[in-house]
């Protein structure tokens, strides 16, 4: 192994330097802060579970995420955690037992086996929030706009919110009768987003004509707020819970763009991301420049069923290390560059760390200065006293 290969880091990890790392852990104290006002009460997940427990409820996308190992102790599988959101379901289910509804929030690392294709990374800071106890729009509309929220807490600008239901794909699959072969074949063609292959797959699955038409028509949804004007007509005749989920994406666009009219809506119908896990809506926000969605969530109900408690559940999570990098350029210099020693230098440095100021002291024979270290005061001995000076001129920053 060369020097160079010591200092190689596996694909997907990265490391957070300053003063990245500063601004990451002002963002998570603002996004903590601003949940705690929402009525949000923080929990802290094991970074490992038992697989039993860990996997329960998630569908197969989480289980190829998760890192697998052999507890020493039981001779048990157990998962690094690769979401905390099923974590954070088996608290609420089996750990706190609250009644009616719990508003839970989190700040965690996470670790992947691969990148996530909708949020990248394989170890990211995962934060987010989960609503469990409440069936109801209202619970949905909350956690839209504490996600957009969170994303203006963190400087995003022209957020564009997509929307989805995954219960209107569900419903014409049960009313097509369609088994679990032809279902995965719809759904790939529907994922690959190729007119061709669903108009096969439909072809070959769906006999009834009006059912059919409708598949068709999911393909092509996709678009503005003229989506589901366009969705009312295609899905006239389609059995009653896709009208009625139809009303709730008009009633969630209506309730989030009244308070944030800035923001920009798009609806697909067809995107069944998370098609194993999510029960109803489901949203990713969106930022020019960034490829990956900022955060992304939706409805999850009855994750908790396996823990003995099934309950309605919604929320969202993101990657405290992307929202990080939305604040334009390096941060401001905010500190007072302190001398290596003078006559009553301790007390007045303690002095001002007490106040909350950022002192730092230079070391004897230290040749780096106040512009290598953020700082924008020099300490100086005045009239006896030692007091903060702004450094105005190169010479001063020295």
């Amino acid at each position: 192994m060369t020097i160079a290969d010591r200092w190689l880091l596996p694909d997907g990890m990265d490391e957070v330097l300053p003063p990245q790392a500063s601004r990451m852990e002002e963002l998570r104290r603002a996004l903590l802060d601003l949940y705690h006002r929402w009525g949000y009460d923080q929990v802290m997940p094991p970074p490992v579970e038992f697989l039993d427990s860990l996997l329960t409820g998630t569908g197969t996308d989480l289980d190829l995420q998760t890192f697998k190992l052999t507890d020493q102790m039981t001779g048990r599988m157990m998962g690094v955690s690769a979401d905390v959101t099923p974590q954070v379901a088996r608290m609420d289910a089996h750990s706190l037992r609250r009644q009616g509804p719990v508003r839970l929030c989190y700040c965690t690392n996470v670790l992947r086996a691969k990148a996530d294709q909708y949020q990248g990374g394989r170890s990211p800071v995962q934060v987010g929030v989960e609503l469990f106890g409440h069936a109801g729009l209202e619970a949905d509309l909350e956690i839209l706009r504490l996600a957009l929220a969170s994303l203006e807490t963190a400087g995003a600008k022209e957020i564009h919110l997509a929307l989805g239901h995954i219960g209107i794909y569900r419903s014409l699959v049960e009313a097509a009768g369609l088994d679990a072969d032809q279902e995965r074949a719809l759904f790939d063609a529907l994922a690959l987003k190729s007119p061709g292959e669903l108009a096969a797959r439909v072809e070959e699955s769906v006999h009834d004509p009006g059912l059919a038409a409708m598949f068709l028509a999911l393909g092509d949804l996709h678009g503005g707020r003229e989506v589901l004007e366009a969705a009312r007509e295609a899905f006239e005749e389609a059995p009653q819970p896709v009208g009625a989920a139809l009303d709730q994406l008009r009633a969630l666009v209506d309730g989030v763009f009244a308070e944030y009219p800035g923001v920009e809506p798009y609806f697909d119908l067809a995107e069944l991301r998370g098609y194993q896990y999510h029960t109803g809506m489901m949203f990713a926000a969106y930022v020019p420049h960034y490829g990956q969605a900022l955060a992304k969530g939706g409805r999850y109900d009855d994750t908790g069923r396996a823990f003995g408690r099934a309950r309605p559940a919604t929320g969202f999570s993101m990657d405290l290390k992307l929202l990080a990098t939305l604040a334009p350029g390096a941060p401001e210099p905010d500190g007072i560059w302190a001398p290596a020693e003078g006559e009553g230098l301790a007390d007045a440095l303690q002095a001002l760390r007490q106040q909350g100021e950022r002192v730092v002291q230079a070391l004897p024979g230290q040749r780096t200065g106040p512009a290598e270290h953020r700082c924008d005061r020099r300490l100086e001995r005045i009239d006896g006293r030692w007091e903060p000076r702004f450094l105005e001129t190169p010479q001063d920053r020295a």
